[in-house]
């Protein structure tokens, strides 16, 4: 079991509601608890426990776990909507600098390739384009918010 199969783990736990989860196999014991819409996970300890030959263990019983209890999602309004996620980990920001204006507003058309916002990450400033064309629908990140790889940005109308 590698560091992003605990991830997806967490994430599994956390969006389920359950308050903890334990599991354990073979030497290899892991507690997930969760409170107020937190996630608590030692990683860091988890891996200093791991036997080296850890990473060739078969995690087939975790594979089955996770479908068996996943949810079956429910058709909304939002899924005709399509997702701009984050690439990096960093600091969102809505526009160039603080005294330009913004790069988009909700209900604004927006082409492929026109910039959606920058994300800093370690001094750098990388501007997230549109993957498709159409219409701002919402913005689900504050100005100046440390956003996280794969969170979701924008939703945006193809149609």
């Amino acid at each position: 079991m590698d560091i992003k199969e605990i991830q997806n783990l967490i994430k599994f736990v956390a969006k389920s509601g359950a308050s903890e989860v334990s599991l354990e196999m073979d030497d290899v014991k892991i507690t997930i608890k969760t409170g107020d819409d937190k996630v608590a996970a030692d990683p860091i300890n988890y891996m200093q426990q791991l036997p080296p030959l850890a990473a060739a263990m078969p995690n087939a019983p975790l594979a089955a776990a996770a479908t068996a209890a996943a949810p079956v999602p429910e058709q909304n309004e939002t899924d005709k909507y399509i997702t701009i996620k984050s690439p990096i980990i960093g600091t969102f920001y809505r526009k160039p600098a603080p005294d330009k204006p913004l790069f988009v507003e909700v209900g604004q058309q927006v082409g492929e390739g026109d910039v959606l916002c920058v994300i800093e990450a370690m001094k750098l400033f990388n501007e997230i384009e549109s993957e498709i064309s159409g219409k701002i629908v919402k913005i689900l990140v504050d100005d100046s918010s440390p956003v996280e790889f794969d969170q979701p940005l924008f939703l945006i109308d193809p149609s």
